[in-house]
């Protein structure tokens, strides 16, 4: 108790199977993250001669608690969510794609999740969209 106040201790947000979602476990779906963003960098520019000047990004990522960061070389490309919560006031899904509010820290809403099937419009080789 603190002040008298007894804290209430149970999972508030709904949770969601991953496991049938897109057949995906969460390493496979983080993996094809890491392909997806790759993908994005290689057809940006739109010029075929340009293309075989195009590098590979390099990628890694950084886990937390709740969140596994993805760097890209020196900069945070995005967060995605690691486990069922809250974040800032909001519901977050496991697989939850978030923008980078800072170099520790995930913005508050999320812009897409690795488990669906078109996760590649919600985000470019430069991080997740605006909303």
């Amino acid at each position: 108790m603190i002040n008298g106040i007894k804290p209430i201790v149970g999972n508030t947000t709904k949770t969601e199977k991953t496991a049938t979602k897109n057949g995906l476990s969460f390493d496979e779906a983080v993996d094809n993250l890491l392909v997806k963003i790759q993908e994005s960098y290689d057809n940006w520019g739109g010029n075929s001669a340009r293309r075989n000047c195009y590098r590979t990004l390099d990628l890694k990522l950084k886990p937390g608690r709740k969140f596994i960061k993805v760097v890209n070389d020196n900069s945070v490309w995005g967060f995605v969510a690691k486990v069922d919560g809250v974040h800032k006031g909001l519901p977050m899904l496991k697989g939850d794609i978030l923008k980078a509010a800072g170099w520790s820290a995930p913005a508050k809403h999320s812009r897409g999740s690795i488990f669906d099937a078109e996760m590649h419009k919600s985000f470019s080789w430069t991080g997740p969209n605006y909303l």
